[in-house]
């Protein structure tokens, strides 16, 4: 992936951004998992890279901004600024290796407006997302997506997951027209710092359909 890419709007309002393998399609004949469902557009000029050392005040003060709305991620205010600086200087460092993590930044005329840090371990990717307030539905949080997408293809990530609120119905939206599925919902998951326990709903992205699955395996009763 290149160290910067823009994203503008001068394709027609039907156009598709499809995100392929090598090869196109899968072995079965399907396109790719990632194929984006549905038709967006990004109205606007918005630049999508990786983070940089530099970028670490901006992360920060965005990541303190989302959480303080108290309802889209899973950090609470007041932050933790060492602890995660140290955290985001970690995923920025490990992006060098081009296999291990990446963190992308959506900028807006020089502003950070959305960030996407993914890590991988053993062939799957945790993916982790957040858009300022008042830059939402715009299609910032697709271009993001996409260019996570494109990262894990290309670092050999067979899958990709992710974990959101119940009630986050448009990042829902969002995921889905990736080929993201229901996996999993954790019931009383996290213990927010007012003492109230949340649910979370898990999503996964399968990008490899090619490999042999355990069900393709002969059954064979155990000795």
């Amino acid at each position: 992936m290149s160290a910067a890419r823009r994203i503008v709007d001068e394709s027609p309002p039907n156009d598709r951004l499809r995100l392929r393998r090598p090869g196109g399609e899968t072995g079965s004949g399907k396109p790719a998992a990632a194929t984006l469902r549905k038709a967006h557009t990004v109205p606007m000029a918005v630049t999508i890279r990786r983070a940089t050392l530099d970028d670490l005040d901006d992360l920060l003060d965005l990541r303190e901004a989302v959480a303080g709305e108290g309802v889209w991620i899973g950090a609470q205010v007041p932050l933790d600024r060492d602890g995660d600086r140290a955290r985001h200087l970690h995923t920025i460092e490990q992006q060098e290796d081009g296999t291990s993590a990446v963190f992308l930044v959506a900028e807006l005329e020089g502003v950070m407006v959305g960030s996407l840090s993914m890590h991988a371990r053993i062939g799957i990717a945790g993916l982790g997302m957040q858009i300022a307030d008042g830059h939402r539905g715009q299609g910032i949080g697709a271009a993001l997506v996409a260019a996570g997408i494109e990262w894990a293809r290309e670092a050999g990530v067979h899958k990709v997951e992710l974990e959101h609120w119940p009630w986050n119905h448009r990042a829902r939206a969002l995921y889905e027209r990736f080929g993201f599925v229901e996996e999993g919902y954790r019931r009383r998951q996290y213990r927010r710092k007012d003492g109230s326990l949340w649910d979370s709903v898990v999503m996964g992205l399968v990008l490899d359909e090619d490999a042999p699955g355990h069900e393709e395996r002969a059954a064979e009763p155990p000795i």
